[in-house]
């Protein structure tokens, strides 16, 4: 019997030293288990996505420097590791995976398929390896992949056809809420096609605008899921390969038995790992953001409470003449239930500067949009000169429907280092909102009660930087324009297709144009 243990890790994008101490932290856990084989992510060495970091000489230097490194500790144990990491291969640039043992590189293999659309843009930093061959590994001849390699049929049957026994791929496989089913759908079909059991192993980690979300997992020959490692949070899980005649046989000591992981649950958790990341891995002491006592804001600081706890957060309410009693008093309830620091800014003075400077420039215009915009930006100047005078950074609040249609001010609300809802429609937003209030799970920071007022999530939405105003005084119907949008954005679908669905043409027409133009 072999043991292999997946060892899903969050690794840091350049930060050599830390994930080296991280991975041989995982693998004298391993040696203290008696496992055979510790199995990383890819390119958990150096993290990913590398982008232009990987085309700097001395960074590639220090990466051999660190596997050498890890060999050397490897000499006395009896637990090997098949790691991921970039690497100089006769002069060429590649994304490989390294057998390290007995305090020696014992094989490399490179990536075949090199992704190039969407997120990645592996063909200008890498160079394509050949398809991989079998590792040779305590009589079991593993066929080794990395990440895109799975997603077409020619890496794992070249592997078959050259002997290998089980399939062991190492990703960086970034979440989204269809992903995990595309990766069963595409994991099946190489083992349908090769008859060969099947090792997954994901990073987990927020990086930049990229969350990665684990779920490593095991699949038998017959295509059966054993097991599943949990999302968003590092692991250790261990797979027993038998050998029955000429295969390979994995088994687990934990069988499957997923909770219930409800996508609205597995986003919130995204988010809340990507901010909590992406503030962690900069060297942020804080984040601080205008909390308007509306829905967007409200989940914003939630989600950063989760990520970083209270203490990290900073609230202002910035009102001017036409914010309401009832958003002064959600604000002051919001920070009530996160425990935020708080402060009550006015933007009245500013509005008043404004005029007094514009007022001869403007001589005989109507008041419009411009006034509206004067308003969002002096609070965007507002949050910008507390984030420099504190040295915390401020989150925008901006949703992916309002931004994608220009909803939003220049210089103003979109003013920040990072935007947790940059890719959260606003029917998303209250159904985060509503969940949160009703969900509370280990790891989060904040109250494991309700995170905001019933009001906030049940109000109309209303940008209030004129009398009486609401959203869909400029916008359709949320569920409306998310569909549209989703449409346009997400399927590519033409305006013909969509109004084919049961929209007006007039709707999708003007959701287009607010598109393209913003």
């Amino acid at each position: 019997m072999t043991v292999v243990a997946l060892c899903q890790i969050n690794p840091w994008v350049g930060h050599i030293s830390y994930n080296l101490e991280k991975i041989l932290n995982y693998v004298e856990e391993c040696e203290q288990r008696k496992i055979d084989l510790a199995v990383f992510p890819e390119c958990a060495i150096s993290g990913y996505p590398l982008e232009d970091l990987v085309l700097k000489p001395h960074f590639l230097e220090k990466v051999e420097l660190t596997l050498q490194k890890l060999a050397q500790a490897t000499q006395n144990l009896s637990t090997a590791v098949l790691v991921g990491a970039p690497w100089l291969l006769s002069g060429k640039i590649v994304n490989a995976a390294l057998l390290v043992s007995k305090g020696k590189i014992e094989a490399l293999i490179p990536k075949h398929i090199l992704p190039n659309y969407g997120v990645f843009d592996e063909k200008r930093i890498f160079q394509s390896g050949p398809l991989p061959t079998p590792v040779l590994f305590q009589g079991i001849r593993l066929g080794i992949m990395i990440c895109e390699d799975l997603w077409f049929p020619e890496p794992s049957r070249h592997l078959q056809q050259q002997g290998a026994e089980i399939l062991i791929v190492l990703n960086g496989s970034p979440f989204d809420l269809t992903k995990q089913h595309r990766r069963y759908e595409v994991a099946k079909a190489r083992v349908q096609e090769t008859g060969l059991p099947l090792l997954y192993v994901n990073m987990v980690g927020g990086q930049d605008h990229l969350v990665f979300d684990g779920r490593s997992f095991v699949l038998a020959a017959n295509q059966a899921l054993l097991t599943e490692s949990p999302a968003f949070t590092e692991s250790l899980s261990e797979v027993y390969l038998y050998r029955d005649e000429h295969k390979i046989i994995p088994k687990v000591s934990c069988l499957l038995s997923l909770k219930d992981q409800d996508a609205l649950g597995l986003l919130y958790q995204s988010l809340v790992l990507g901010l909590q990341d992406y503030v962690q891995k900069n060297g942020f002491q804080g984040v601080l953001l205008g909390l308007s006592g509306g829905i967007d804001s409200a989940l914003v600081a939630a989600l950063a409470v989760d990520a970083l706890g209270a203490e990290r957060v900073h609230c202002a309410m910035m009102p001017s003449p036409y914010t309401s009693l009832e958003s002064l008093q959600d604000a002051e309830a919001i920070r009530d239930y996160l425990g935020t620091s708080y402060d009550i800014l006015s933007i009245e003075p500013a509005m008043m500067a404004y005029q007094s400077i514009l007022q001869d420039s403007f001589q005989g215009k109507t008041r419009d949009i411009t006034e509206e915009n004067i308003q969002s930006r002096a609070r965007g100047m507002i949050l910008m000169a507390l984030s420099n005078k504190l040295g915390w950074m401020v989150l925008s609040t901006g949703n992916k429907s309002e931004m994608a249609v220009g909803y939003a001010t220049l210089y103003g609300d979109m003013c920040g280092g990072y935007n947790p809802l940059k890719d959260v429609y606003k029917t998303q937003v209250f159904a985060l909102a509503r969940w949160r209030n009703t969900h509370f799970q280990e790891g989060f920071l904040g109250p494991k009660g309700p995170v905001m007022p019933e009001r906030v999530i049940t109000k109309p939405p209303s940008a209030e930087l004129k009398p009486n105003q609401k959203d869909q005084d400029s916008l359709p119907e949320y569920e409306i324009l998310d569909a549209i949008l989703y449409n346009l954005i997400e399927e590519d679908q033409s305006i013909e297709e969509i109004v084919s669905q049961g929209h007006t043409e007039q709707e999708v027409v003007k959701v287009y144009r607010l598109l393209e133009r913003a």
